[in-house]
């Protein structure tokens, strides 16, 4: 998970701030020479850090800090205000043409970096918005790119332009709007080609584009995961082509967080968006707050109700025949299955737990609170019931539990032992949905910590 280690570090320096009634210039000093260190082993960029850490410093030992009721606090805000800052302070999103003008917009990168996917990505969230976006294959040295671009625009229900391997990009591009003037787009999303590093002949080709063409949004798409070496690729890129904004891939690998530090701060570019996922939907606008907000580990609920409504297929009378099923005690294995899908869909309840504040775990605790495969191994208890059977439990007698067990791969006891658990939530449910008084709060709705399945105890 991005920043895994860095929010876990800032976390234990906040903690030792708050424990003080007061703080002395010392303690600040000390605190932040720890942050300084954490940022460092993040990959943010050296002189970003001094930078950055002066910053808090002068606004830290101020008199109204140090002298205020809650100074731990203080120090805590100011640097939050302070990576907002160092991330750009405002959202930024791709600048459209006005009226019914097509916008043109060039993705660069380097290969491996995840641009054919990102731009699939970006004319799906495009179409969402009511665009009529045309992918223009015109990475010409791997085919694979080309056929890559047409499987993921079916996907995207997205139009897909290609000449095929034998005419030059620039070329590809000008045919490209021509017909997209003549079928009614009114986006074009040029992918071209990428090279294991920056080369000449790549930023040749991306120039000889831009003078055939015009080019209204340059994007570039560096991959997270390289750290510092991806600030480096996008002054480079910006200096020799012009970049107007930045989107980073592969946020949910195993990254130090470093390059969306400092990209802003290095090249003055934004961030536009990050992908955090495989899937087509996996692209999330950068919002500088709420990424400063996971990275101090004060949550993301705004992003996680965005996923919500995103990742929520069921029609809104559904929605409340759950929710009222649910208050009334009456939640089935059928809504069980439902619950689980709409979580996968918003990236697991890991990443969920990880967007809430106040949860009291730490992000490398997640794992170990939450069992997976106990999870997959319930599921697959509730998938070999029938449809009658995850309806009306009461039905389930000794030979249908042990039929179900044996579908499952599981012991009968595992089986008893999830259905107890499922019972205790719903009364749980039912007593917290009628305000009945008893254990309330989130522990109390699932089964006083533990929701059937899942493992470990994290409420």
């Amino acid at each position: 998970m991005a920043f895994e280690s860095l929010t876990d570090k800032l976390q234990n320096v906040f903690k030792n701030l708050r424990s003080k009634g007061r703080l002395t210039e010392e303690d600040v000093k000390s605190a932040l020479k720890e942050v300084k260190m954490a940022l460092l082993e993040a990959d943010v960029n050296f002189k970003v850090v001094k930078q950055f850490v002066k910053a808090v410093e002068e606004r830290a030992i101020g008199q109204d800090v140090m002298n205020g009721l809650n100074p731990g606090q203080m120090v805590i805000k100011i640097v939050n205000e302070e990576m907002i800052n160092l991330m750009g302070s405002e959202t930024t999103e791709i600048a459209m043409q006005p009226g019914k003008a097509i916008t043109v917009i060039m993705m660069a990168g380097l290969q491996g970096a995840g641009k054919t996917t990102a731009t699939a990505k970006i004319a799906g969230k495009l179409k969402l918005k009511g665009k009529k976006p045309l992918l223009v294959a015109c990475d010409i040295y791997r085919p694979a790119a080309i056929e890559q671009l047409q499987i993921n625009g079916k996907k995207q229900e997205v139009d897909v332009f290609s000449m095929g391997t034998d005419h030059k990009p620039a070329e590809i591009a000008q045919n490209a709007i021509a017909y997209a003037e003549k079928n009614g787009h009114n986006v074009v999303i040029l992918d071209t080609a990428g090279r294991l590093h920056v080369d000449e002949d790549m930023m040749a080709e991306l120039q000889e584009i831009k003078e055939t063409v015009t080019v209204h949004q340059t994007l570039l798409v560096v991959d997270a995961m390289t750290g510092q070496d991806a600030v480096n690729v996008a002054k480079e890129f910006d200096e020799k082509v012009g970049v107007d904004g930045v989107i980073l891939s592969k946020m949910d690998g195993d990254t130090r967080g470093g390059a969306a530090l400092s990209i802003k701060a290095v090249t003055g570019k934004p961030i536009l968006f990050v992908s955090m996922g495989e899937k087509l939907s996996d692209l999330e606008q950068f919002y500088p707050d709420r990424m400063a907000s996971r990275i101090l580990g004060m949550g993301d609920v705004l992003s996680l109700i965005d996923k919500a409504q995103a990742s929520i297929d069921i029609d809104e009378e559904k929605s409340r025949d759950m929710a009222g099923r649910m208050k009334k005690g009456k939640f089935d294995f059928e809504d069980y299955l439902e619950s689980m899908k709409q979580m996968r869909n918003m990236g697991g309840l890991s990443s969920i737990l990880g967007m809430l504040p106040g949860m009291g775990i730490k992000t490398s605790d997640l794992e170990a609170a939450i069992d997976e495969t106990q999870m997959k191994r319930t599921e697959a208890i509730v998938l070999s019931m029938t449809k009658e059977e995850r309806r009306n439990p009461k039905i389930l007698t000794p030979q249908r539990k042990h039929r179900i067990a044996k579908g499952a791969g599981v012991d009968i006891a595992t089986v008893n032992r999830f259905i107890k658990q499922f019972e205790q939530t719903q009364k749980m449910m039912k007593q917290f949905g009628g305000g009945k008084k008893g254990r309330g709060g989130m522990g109390g709705m699932f089964g006083g910590g533990k929701f059937p399945g899942m493992g470990g105890r994290f409420f």
